[in-house]
């Protein structure tokens, strides 16, 4: 107990370390920090979510990384894996809860079809008792590299310039003079002026990493829609996992959702955008951790209007990727607005090649240099903060870098438990 109690003190001030240095509004890193909530309780704060199929084409490779050091027995962290044959349409799904005692042993429950519960630390993890799947639980180097200053001060440089008079059109999109455009593009690739720098080089992360057999996740089609949640575990189930038992318990049911993520940087860069007021960005962000599926569309006009924002960084409305050029500028962003507000992670489960961070909706939407063999998704070696960006800002997957092109650790995506050590 003192041992947990040492280790929630130690990620508590580096915390507030990164708080006072930088400001908690202003880390835009991918999901990491996003609303008070999971700043209070880091456990609860997923930072990134990760989803591809393994290399013999027979399982989907699932990691979620946990921003503290230690998981709580007071949450439940949960992947959600929809399936089915057509791109947004999904028709089954198949939820893995998983669970901590206070010495971190898990336990997970794939849906009703296998579990598993035991110590995960080790690399080579923990079987289920059916063999369909495998679990690593323990720390591991986190795969996502930013550059959280260049753009937070290319932010300060676009606001002022807003503040100075810079007009918008009737989305939003800032009309920046080229100069303007250059700035924000330079700045955007510096860190405080100098080389940019990875803000979380060497950043430790709780990882829940998972290898599990496709015949129990994608019953509904070839074609896989991940997102993972954090819930408060209800009342009087707090998790005391018992050794031995000759039989697993139920299914636990899902208590308050309080944190939510899939694609990267959707909350953090599009529901609470660069320049909104903390208040607003907070309160927009924490009711997005918590809404049921049915209720994600209702983010489609948070996002609509910060897309208009990004569009404009590079000197140019109208470019972004799936804008709609012969719509009045007030539409322009919508088909993308709804796409992300689907916040799912999709993979192509028939492809064993994952190159592509969208490939499944690039595919969908026949955008230029689409791979429609493969598997999309995310590993943990893609670039995604650069690809994203890009595509809000000049709609292409280059141009638009914060000056960082790889992790300061090389992760695998074949050998289990994927994640660099830490």
């Amino acid at each position: 107990m003192l041992h947990a109690i040492e280790s929630r003190l130690c990620v508590c001030l580096v915390f507030v370390g990164i708080v006072s240095m930088i400001g908690f509004e202003k880390v835009h890193a991918s999901d990491h920090l996003d609303t008070p909530t999971v700043i209070a309780d880091p456990a609860a704060d997923i930072g990134d979510l990760y989803a591809w199929t393994s290399s013999d084409g027979k399982r989907l490779n699932l990691v979620m990384d946990i921003v503290a050091h230690q998981f709580s027995n007071r949450l439940q962290y949960v992947f959600h894996v929809d399936s089915g044959q057509q791109f947004g349409k999904t028709t089954a799904s198949t939820t893995i809860v998983c669970r901590f005692d206070v010495a971190n042993n898990v336990e997970c429950w794939a849906g009703k079809k296998d579990y598993v519960r035991g110590d995960a630390h080790s690399a080579a993890g923990l079987e289920s008792e059916k063999r369909t799947f495998r679990i690593f639980a323990g720390l591991r180097d986190d795969p996502f590299f930013n550059n959280v200053k260049g753009p937070r001060e290319a932010y300060n440089v676009a606001g002022a310039a807003l503040k100075n008079g810079t007009s918008a059109d009737s989305a939003g999109c800032p009309n920046f003079t080229p100069a303007t455009a250059q700035a924000i593009l330079d700045t955007w690739r510096h860190t405080s002026g100098r080389p940019a720098t990875n803000f979380l080089a060497g950043w430790k992360t709780s990882a829940i990493v998972i290898s599990i057999d496709l015949d129990v996740v994608a019953t509904g089609g070839k074609l896989a829609a991940v997102w993972g949640t954090v819930h408060r575990v209800p009342h009087g189930h707090t998790a005391q996992i018992a050794h031995g038992m000759d039989r697993h318990p139920a299914v636990p049911a899902l208590g308050e959702a309080i944190e939510r993520t899939a694609r990267p940087l959707i909350k953090n860069g599009l529901v609470g955008g660069p320049l909104d007021q903390e208040a607003i960005s907070y309160a927009r962000r924490e009711a997005y951790n918590r809404v049921s599926r049915t209720g994600w569309g209702r983010f489609s006009k948070d996002i609509e209007r910060n897309l208009s924002l990004y569009d404009g960084f590079d000197g140019t409305c109208g470019n972004q990727w799936l804008a709609d050029k012969n719509a009045e500028p007030s539409k322009r962003h919508r088909t993308l607005a709804k796409l992300f507000a689907d916040d799912r992670i999709w993979v192509n489960t028939s492809s064993s090649s994952c190159t592509q961070l969208f490939a499944v909706e690039f595919s969908a939407f026949d955008t230029p240099g689409a791979l429609p063999e493969d598997c999309g998704g995310r590993t943990p070696n893609y670039n995604a903060s650069n690809i994203f960006r890009s595509l809000l800002t000049n709609g292409t997957s280059s141009g638009f870098d914060d000056g960082l092109q790889q992790d300061d650790k090389h992760h695998s995506t074949s050998e289990f438990p994927f994640l660099a050590e830490p």
